[in-house]
């Protein structure tokens, strides 16, 4: 009996000892589960309203996706390379900023199969993959949501990925076409063909104030059979450049030698047009196109636009155009930030010191999502920061209303990127000896119900970012200011400028001209910095810097007359001008003296 209830009582204790054992196996289990997770949902920034929106269908699995991963970056590093002062041939391509191998060796074991493209300073990952391949990876699906008058694609729940990833992951771009596409369409102020009966002059004048003779303009349009006869009613860059003192620095023998003009492009260009335009301008520069995620399917205008309003003002510099397919069905924000990607890639080497960047695309913050602002904010903060360079932004041309409804105060992004110089525009007139007359806010008495970009220059508050300490001068802090980022940064001419387009002489308008005037003034200002002290001054930041009197005379010529539908030009900064147009000679001796 004693026997008997010993193996009891020790079968008892045993079985006592294995359910202690595993409960305490399961609670160490839960418990490690619960400070690491196996894989971790991504937020990519859709509104809710958006995604709780009818579903329509799944996406076909064999739809081709291009996603990109944005990865964190240690802020302590993009300071130090900030403050480093490259020279001409000095890399700027800091160490340890990206992701190291082993990491990019999960993320080649996760997505195996999948042909990974790295960028140089290893911050930024894309592929191509269908949606079927990609729905497996992060366990979801791919669902088509109709939302306002339109449809788009999603991913039906939350993607997911490894833990580790979701810490070193930024943004994923790409998983959806939410973001609407880029605004880039052309204000054309009259129509093409109407200038038969207007007298009309040569561009020789431009051709000589750039420091080609007379004759060879002459020349160029008697044996190129070209046609550089634009309207004498239109402002020609030979005008823009004696406005804003471009032609001084001409006359010093500095037109962009050596210096580069990225262009970021959606559209493909009219190559008859520009080959006329820089034939009439004895173009002694350089023309490059480089095709991002395959190549354009048509050209609208903005590409051309961009290129003769660059060459114009610049007209040794070599000109670089990315250009992606801005047509295709799909997010349309993730190639334009391989198109950012690629030109800090090409620049990483600081081969191409004192680069500047043109953007002319854009679209009301309301309509793209967070993860595709924080992509493109990480690429233009490396562009700023890492690589030196200015970039400069249209601010759009619906006046103070983006959004397209005429009362609804609302601004273009990435113009209001704090990485950016937003660009906004004026109407200009000139005298004839080709000096400034007078200068306005670019605004037409607007169709209020249909803005086509004519309503005028963009301005006003952010609802994305604050207002940065730099965005400090006189004006700054008026009765609209809300310590909100505030555009336009500075502006330039976007009315009535003469563009060859479609085999013949217009006039074309429109913040998207002004902003690459602006990238050209500072090519110039960075070739002549880099002659005479061996560096140059770039990024949002030295706008404001060189506002102040201090720092060497007028860099801007104020302009205080005219609106944008709503905000003021006032005296010093406001929301319709900025700071400014370029009074370009004094801004190079303020950018000078900063620099000393």
């Amino acid at each position: 009996m004693i026997s008997l209830w010993k193996a009891y009582h020790a079968k008892v204790v045993h079985l006592s000892a294995l359910f202690l054992t595993l409960l305490f196996s399961l609670v160490s289990l839960v418990s490690c589960n619960q400070a690491e997770p196996l894989y971790t949902s991504i937020n990519l920034g859709i509104p809710a309203a958006a995604l709780q929106s009818p579903v329509k269908g799944n996406l076909p699995d064999s739809t081709e996706l291009h996603v990109g991963i944005t990865f964190k970056i240690d802020p302590r590093l993009l300071h130090q390379a900030d403050q480093q002062r490259l020279h001409p041939g000095q890399p700027s391509q800091p160490q340890g900023v990206g992701i190291d191998n082993s990491f990019y060796q999960k993320m080649k074991g996760f997505f195996q199969g999948i042909d990974l493209r790295l960028s140089k300073l290893r911050t930024y990952m894309s592929f191509q993959a269908k949606a079927g391949t990609v729905a497996r990876l992060l366990q979801t699906k791919f669902v088509i949501h109709q939302y306002k008058g339109r449809t788009f694609y999603a991913p039906a729940t939350p993607p997911k990925v490894p833990a580790d990833f979701a810490r070193t992951i930024d943004a994923i771009t790409g998983l959806d076409n939410y973001s609407l596409h880029p605004k880039h369409d052309l204000h054309i102020t009259y129509p093409l063909g109407t200038y038969a009966s207007y007298q009309r002059r040569s561009l020789a004048a431009t051709a000589s104030q750039s420091g080609r003779t007379k004759g060879e303009a002459s020349q160029i349009s008697r044996h190129g059979a070209l046609d550089c006869s634009p309207a004498d009613q239109t402002l020609t860059l030979g005008d823009v450049a004696g406005a804003y003192g471009y032609n001084q620095l001409w006359q010093r023998g500095v037109h962009g030698e050596k210096m580069t003009i990225n262009l970021v492009e959606i559209d493909g260009s009219y190559q008859d047009d520009i080959q006329n335009y820089l034939g009439c301008i004895n173009f002694k520069g350089h023309l490059s196109f480089v095709n991002v995620d395959g190549h354009p399917s048509n050209a609208e205008g903005e590409s051309t636009l961009d290129i003769q309003m660059a060459a114009g003002l610049a007209p040794a510099a070599s000109i670089k155009v990315y250009q992606t397919d801005g047509n295709a069905d799909n997010d349309t924000w993730t190639q334009v930030n391989d198109e950012l990607q690629h030109i800090i890639d090409d620049n990483s080497s600081n081969a191409n010191a004192g680069s500047v960047v043109s953007i002319s695309l854009g679209i009301d913050e309301a309509d793209i999502t967070s993860d595709d602002v924080r992509a493109l904010d990480s690429s233009l903060q490396q562009l700023t920061q890492v690589e030196h360079m200015t970039v400069f932004v249209a601010s759009g041309d619906c006046g103070a209303y983006a959004d397209e409804t005429f009362g609804d105060l609302s601004v273009s992004y990435p113009a209001t990127d704090p990485w950016a110089v937003a660009v906004g525009g004026t109407t200009l007139s000139v005298d004839g000896h080709v000096n400034r007359a007078d200068e306005v806010a670019w605004s037409h008495f607007p169709n209020i119900f249909k803005c086509k970009n004519s309503w005028g220059t963009g301005g006003g508050n952010s609802s994305l970012f604050h207002r940065s300490d730099w965005q400090n001068a006189n004006g700054v802090t008026n009765k609209y200011s809300k310590n909100e980022r505030q555009v336009p940064d500075v502006s330039a001419v976007a009315d009535n400028l003469a563009v060859y387009f479609q085999g013949a002489w217009g006039a074309v308008g429109g913040t998207s001209a002004a902003a690459p005037i602006w990238a050209a003034g500072q090519a110039l200002v960075n070739e002549d910095t880099m002659q005479r002290l061996g560096t140059f001054g770039y990024s949002p930041r030295l706008y404001y810097a060189v506002a102040d009197k201090n720092a060497g005379g007028n860099a801007y010529f104020d302009v205080t007359s005219g609106n944008n539908q709503y905000y003021p030009a006032t005296p010093g900064w406001d929301f319709a001008t900025g700071l400014g147009t370029p009074n370009l000679a004094s801004f190079d001796r303020a950018v000078s003296n900063s620099l000393a």
